[in-house]
């Protein structure tokens, strides 16, 4: 097994990001990312991932994760698209947040955008869905961004979102399940053989 696989602790291959532990960030990639949701919280907390991984690391995003779900009030859209300059003043002094104020105020101008934007989020995210027959060969091959991306990006810039370029909306893509990125071998990747089930009185293995 190459550098782009781990093996966990319970035994499952797993992109090496993840890491092998039973850890947040295990449990972050089994669950999240690569999964294709359509709730409208989970797409606007991921849109505003890759707003905030923009000339970052995403160990580093992904570490306060916890804390930006405090600060923009659980990705509620409508509760961040109420907030003001006051909740912007007082967020840049937060510590346990990335203290950016563009991208502080991008996310609020963000939620504003989804609540008026025609058509909806949910609706260009499914447009956009692709399936691919076999997954990425390795970490190193899956790109920044794509062509998709692109136009995706200028559709949402045309719709009054902000920081929302090719890079921060592919790794919108990659979270949300319009692409999945789980690398070949992964057990969550798009070509990875489907676990047989144990006949009767078999021991699974």
């Amino acid at each position: 097994m190459g550098n782009d696989l781990i093996v966990g602790y319970d035994g499952r291959a797993r992109c090496s990001w993840a890491g092998a532990g039973d850890t947040p960030l295990v449990r972050y990639h089994d669950e999240v990312w690569g999964t294709r949701t359509h709730d409208e919280s989970a797409m606007f907390e991921a849109l505003t991932l890759g707003v905030f991984e923009v000339g970052l690391s995403w160990s580093i995003v992904f570490g306060k994760l916890s804390a930006f779900r405090r600060a923009f009030r659980g990705f509620d859209v409508a509760r961040v698209a109420a907030m003001t300059d006051r909740d912007v003043d007082r967020l840049v002094q937060d510590p346990s947040i990335i203290r950016n104020r563009g991208k502080i105020q991008a996310t609020i101008d963000n939620a504003r955008a989804m609540r008026s934007a025609s058509p909806s989020l949910v609706a260009l995210a499914k447009s956009h869905e692709s399936i691919r027959p076999l997954a990425p060969r390795s970490l190193a091959g899956l790109p920044k961004s794509t062509p998709q991306a692109d136009a995706f990006a200028r559709q949402l810039k045309s719709q009054g979102y902000r920081f929302v370029g090719p890079t921060s909306v592919y790794a919108f893509m990659q979270n949300v399940g319009v692409v999945n990125d789980h690398i070949h071998g992964c057990f969550r990747a798009s070509d990875y053989p489907p676990r047989r089930k144990p006949a009767k009185g078999e021991k699974e293995r």
